[in-house]
């Protein structure tokens, strides 16, 4: 990522920067993305939260439930209730999953690997020749690059 990419909420009242690269992108196609987007699938950009800036109205944080049992925490516009970014328990709100979609530049990040595919729906045909798994990959070091792995580590180190 050679510039700092911005994005928000439908009505703009929440804004944000990234201000370096994520550490890796998930499509995920399983059946809670696919309800919780009301799409096919979810992009999500993971990154470090520190390295998201806040240029506008903080977002509304919903603990909302998952398949895990442990829930999911949603920073959604206080306004029009866009989803912009997740926490999840593993890596608490140390780590933002920003929803690529919430992107000014939505073409600037593409998915590094496909997850939970046995859950994939039966018209969506994966072309872009990344791995793709039936439920998570079975471990970081599959798909994960080695600086992206040491920022995950500080990130387990930092959960707050």
């Amino acid at each position: 990522m050679t510039q700092s990419l911005q994005g928000g909420c439908a009505c703009e009242t929440v804004r944000y920067r990234l201000t370096r690269a994520p550490m890796i992108t998930h499509c995920c196609h399983c059946t809670w993305c696919q309800r919780e987007s009301g799409s096919a699938f979810v992009i999500n950009a993971v990154i470090e939260s520190s390295a998201v800036e806040l240029l506008g109205t903080p977002p509304e944080v919903i603990l909302t439930p998952s398949e895990s049992g442990k829930g999911q925490l949603i920073a959604r516009c206080p306004d029009c209730q866009v989803a912009v970014w997740s926490h999840y328990p593993t890596a608490r709100e140390a780590a933002a999953f920003i929803r690529v979609g919430t992107l000014d530049d939505r073409t600037a990040i593409s998915p590094d690997v496909h997850i939970y595919t046995a859950s994939k729906l039966p018209w969506v045909h994966l072309a872009d020749n990344k791995p793709a798994f039936a439920q998570f990959y079975p471990d970081t070091a599959t798909v994960w690059s080695p600086e992206a792995l040491a920022r995950w580590s500080a990130v387990m180190a930092s959960r707050t």
